[in-house]
């Protein structure tokens, strides 16, 4: 079955478009594409004690730091975030990136980027409380970095 959409979800500088959703895979596995401007970021480090991450770089270099470590993906490098690892990811670049990620299982899912695209647009261009985005992601299994 053909699960992937033409929706994009905007957060700042984050793109992110889903290929595969949990719900169409029986929870076993999430996927989609996230580009990150030049400049663009998370903005909450964090973690997910349910599920692992597995990062695919497609296009560009963008650092994650994972338990402290800073690693640069670049195109064809592949960088699994373990549960419980706060990790976070930059894009210092002047060129934008584009990665694949795939969520085992797939616990997460594009509702999680609607909401916090929701609280952005709702700042109007200021910055959103972070406790209030802290809120959507422990809902959704992301557990903010102290």
């Amino acid at each position: 079955m053909v699960t992937n959409t033409q929706e994009e979800i905007t957060i700042g500088g984050v793109s992110i478009r889903f290929l595969v959703e949990g719900k169409s895979s029986g929870r076993s596995v999430a996927m989609f594409e996230f580009g990150v401007a030049p400049g663009g970021k998370v903005p909450i480090a964090h973690s997910h004690d349910a599920y692992e991450e597995t990062l695919y770089g497609l296009k560009g270099t963008l650092t994650l730091t994972v338990d402290g470590v800073k690693t640069d993906l670049r195109s064809g490098d592949v960088l699994c975030i373990p549960r419980g690892a706060i990790h976070r990811f930059d894009n210092l670049s002047s060129a934008s990136t584009r990665t694949l990620a795939i969520l085992t299982p797939g616990l997460l899912g594009p509702d999680f980027f609607r909401e916090v695209a929701a609280i952005m647009t709702a700042s109007a261009g200021g910055s959103p409380k972070p406790a209030t985005i802290a809120e959507v992601m422990r809902r959704h299994g992301l557990t903010p970095a102290p």
